[in-house]
């Protein structure tokens, strides 16, 4: 019994004066208030355990969250970087795919170049007989020769010039930043490169290839870095897909590659397409899928189609696939007109 409940037990026991009858219900009573008094501290002390218990689990709680938090943020980053990686991989990949297309393109102007050079040197020499004989009329005729040569020099080097800064520009992460681009020229470039790349690995592969390019489009606001990926991937793929074929069948199939632009009411379409076998149509749902690829295990990162339809996305257009076993595949993407 409690100090004070106890002492006025006693006081209740000693007091004589009060019948023992009342004595015996006072007395009921105050164990009564006793017992209650003893359950109610029972209750408070367990609710202050429950609480401590509580505040410990909670403070344990929140430790492992923050350490779950940590670790989540820290998986994110290495996420981020493994996506950085993996974007670079594909980007490496489809240089790779050109570096032989490179050189065979640049090889061209190189020879046009050493070639009006050797010319050049030889009239240089012609027209110094001539003044040596003072005969003027003549020299500034081979002088007019030369000041050709020396513009088709010029437009040569310019053109190797180009090669090499867009292949550069290809290589370098994207500014972001929308310019002003020949849609055609843009297409038609990486066609020849993809191509002539395919043919350095390949001396036996050769395909038709037709190009359908609308005048009307003029330039358009692109950021060409970005959208020369997308079709460079579509293009190569095509080429595949034709080369491929074309070993199961020597001889009875004519490979075909067709990339056209068109400008409608609504924007600008792009098509390319190949009449190689074609998409299995269990596939044609996953071929936008990160990682996803039908290509043997180390020639391809399933990154292409993926990253080409977040780019033609970006560009607020579209990207679909047409496809039949056996007869070919044609890619679509639709830009808006601003």
């Amino acid at each position: 019994m409690e100090n004070k409940l106890k002492r006025i037990y006693e006081f209740i026991l000693a007091a004589r004066e009060l019948p023992e009858e009342e004595k015996a219900v006072l007395l009921k009573s105050l164990k009564s208030v006793d017992k209650e008094f003893q359950i109610l501290s029972f209750k408070l002390d367990r609710t202050e355990k429950v609480k401590r218990t509580t505040a410990i689990l909670l403070e344990e709680t929140i430790e492992e969250l923050e350490q779950k938090r940590t670790a989540v943020e820290k998986a994110l980053s290495d996420l981020k970087a493994t996506q950085k990686q993996l974007i670079h991989a594909e980007k490496m990949a489809s240089l790779g795919e050109l570096t032989a297309g490179i050189a065979h393109e640049i090889q061209n102007p190189l020879n046009f170049v050493n070639n009006f050079s050797e010319v050049s040197n030889e009239l240089i020499e012609e027209m110094c007989e001539e003044l040596d004989k003072g005969d003027t009329s003549e020299a500034r005729a081979i002088a007019q020769d030369l000041r050709q040569n020396l513009e088709k020099i010029n437009h040569h080097g310019k053109r190797a010039d180009g090669i090499v800064k867009g292949m550069l520009q290809h290589s370098r992460s994207s500014s972001g930043e929308k310019e002003p681009t020949d849609l055609n020229v843009l297409a038609d470039e990486y066609l020849r490169l993809a191509y002539h790349g395919l043919r350095a690995k390949n001396k036996n592969f050769n395909a038709s290839i037709k190009t359908d390019f609308d005048d009307k489009i003029g330039k358009i606001e692109i950021i060409p870095q970005d959208m020369g990926r997308v079709l460079l991937n579509l293009i190569a793929n095509a080429f595949h897909a034709v080369d491929e074929k074309s070993r199961q069948a020597p001889g009875e199939y004519e490979p075909r590659v067709t990339v056209s632009t068109e400008k409608t009411g609504k924007g600008i379409t792009i098509r390319v397409s190949d009449n190689g076998n074609g998409i299995p149509e269990k596939y044609r749902d996953k071929i936008f899928q990160p990682f996803f690829t039908t290509k043997p295990t180390g020639q391809g990162t399933g990154l292409g189609l993926s990253l080409s339809y977040d780019i033609v996305k970006a560009h607020e257009g579209e990207i679909k696939v047409t496809s039949e076993a056996g007869k070919g595949t044609e890619f679509i993407i639709n830009l808006p007109l601003s």
